[in-house]
């Protein structure tokens, strides 16, 4: 029995083939699924209704688009794709293909972005940690709702984490909230959250 490696795919493939379709999202070539589930979505949905919340009473001038990738400029064959993103509409002109199609190149234009963890918990909490803080995007969540990271990610025993990562020098700096805790985001500083608001029914 032989080995085949996975067929490698370019952004502009992908773009054809799969920029329309939600689920998948790529890495290096590789058509990554990001198992949605109908859970999954609806902590993301809440997610984005919190954050829309915090955006209106804030008088922030961003926006919440329903679909977006991130084209990071160093990454010739990866498309990234955000549960949640928030944009920042006066950097949007500065944007290469935003008037053709939802993409995002400069990392300046983010101001945060949630992702909901599914099976694939490994692509949240490390390479997507390097990824967005490469990109200076100011603030990334985890909504580890069903508590599938690692032990030296979550901790022990394992249980619903929601981790807000702020960066700092380059860095995210990390803080686990549980069940119960009230959040706080570095971007929204009246923001009144507990994972417990983003859990599914």
């Amino acid at each position: 029995m032989t080995y085949s490696p996975p067929k490698l795919l370019t952004f502009e493939q992908f773009l054809v083939e799969y920029g329309d379709n939600p689920r998948y999202e790529l890495s290096d070539g590789e058509l990554r699924d990001m198992e949605p589930t109908g859970p999954h979505e609806e902590v993301a949905g809440n997610i984005a209704g919190r954050i829309c919340t915090e955006i209106l009473l804030g008088n922030f001038n961003w926006l919440i688009p329903k679909t977006c990738l991130i084209k990071p400029p160093a990454a010739q064959a990866t498309a990234l794709r955000p549960d949640v993103i928030v944009l920042d509409k006066t950097r949007l002109s500065q944007e290469p293909l935003w008037q053709k199609e939802p993409i995002i190149c400069n990392g300046n234009t983010i101001k945060l972005v949630a992702e909901v963890v599914s099976s694939n918990w490994q692509d949240n909490y490390a390479r997507k940690v390097e990824e967005y803080a490469f990109l200076e995007i100011p603030e990334y969540w985890i909504v580890d709702f069903r508590g599938l990271g690692g032990l030296q990610f979550i901790g022990s025993p394992k249980q619903p984490t929601f981790t807000v990562c702020q960066l700092v020098n380059g860095v995210y700096q990390q803080q686990k909230y549980r069940l119960g805790d009230i959040i706080v985001s570095g971007l929204f500083p009246n923001l009144q959250l507990k994972l417990d608001d983003v859990m599914p029914c």
